[in-house]
């Protein structure tokens, strides 16, 4: 309010100066913008559209109602497609940091790497069936699954092929998540909570690195009549959580403790999954439309 601090700066004995880690690694502080903008839209082809990641701010990767995964630039142009290697629908799909392609067979209980256009199967699960997958920035890989009775529901963390975490339940021994075969989207925030958009539970939930429950979000407090549908969820650099409203036809904006700030509306229909690039642009997929619309919201 008074004026502004210049970053820490430490000076050794050699007269040298260092910047501290957080002044370097902070990010710039981006104000929302007061009117979101659609600046580019793709057609992706396919009939129903689930998922959208971003290799780049122009090329993302998406997956739909069939067994290719399809690589696309900004002008709609097919880039690369890749088949699974079961030849049944992918359930979800990630780029790692790497830049290769993950993703999620439902029908045969994997997760797969795609590394120059080869699929290597990274997991296989027994007893659990894989959803939803994202890359961490750790370079590990987070994934939502249901046990195949249906009754559970839980994300484990996974450094290759190793088991590093397993989340299940909160403190009292209540499941975090709801027991079904519902898309439950999952993203890493840039204060490594995990956040997992919960269909069925009408929730947002987020937990802590270690996996304790920091709070549940079920919509905007005002809003009483309308349900909210959380489908896809993304983070960016200011640590903001957006996650569809898939019925009703926007996006809420939260910052990093749940608390609400913003929808984006931009005539959206069915958003379903979400990403953001590097430089926080938002690309949402549209469910029915098979869509996907490139967002400018900071």
């Amino acid at each position: 309010m008074f004026g502004s601090l210049p970053p820490l700066s430490i000076t050794t004995d050699h007269g040298d100066t260092m910047k501290s880690a957080e002044a370097v690694s902070s990010p710039p502080v981006k104000p929302l913008l007061d009117q979101p903008r659609v600046t580019a839209t793709i057609d992706t082809g396919y009939d129903y559209l689930y998922s959208v990641s971003c290799l780049s701010e122009d090329q993302v990767w998406t997956r739909g109602n069939n067994e290719t995964m399809k690589l696309l630039n900004l002008q709609s142009k097919l880039l690369t497609s890749i088949q699974t290697k079961s030849g049944d629908w992918p359930r979800d799909i990630a780029v790692t940091r790497d830049g290769d392609l993950v993703y999620t067979d439902y029908n045969d209980n994997t997760v797969n790497l795609i590394k120059n256009k080869q699929i290597q199967t990274v997991i296989t699960l027994q007893g659990w069936y894989p959803l939803n997958v994202c890359s961490t920035a750790s370079d590990d890989i987070l994934v939502t699954m249901v046990s195949d009775d249906r009754k559970k529901s839980k994300f484990v963390r996974y450094s290759g092929s190793t088991e590093k975490q397993s989340i299940q339940f909160d403190d009292q021994g209540r499941p975090l998540y709801s027991s079904d075969i519902n898309t439950k989207y999952i993203r890493e925030n840039k204060n490594l909570d995990i956040c997992v958009a919960d269909c069925r539970a009408n929730a947002v939930v987020v937990v802590n690195q270690s996996g304790k429950l920091r709070f549940r979000y079920t919509g905007h407090p005002s809003n009483t009549k309308l349900s909210f549908t959380p489908v896809g969820i993304t983070t960016d650099s200011q640590s903001h959580i957006l996650t569809t409203d898939h019925e009703n036809d926007r996006i809420h904006i939260l910052d990093q403790d749940g608390q609400f700030l913003r929808y984006i509306h931009c005539e959206l229909d069915t958003p379903s999954g979400l990403c953001v690039d590097i430089r926080d642009n938002l690309f949402v997929a549209e469910y029915l439309p098979a869509k996907v619309k490139k967002i400018q919201y900071l």
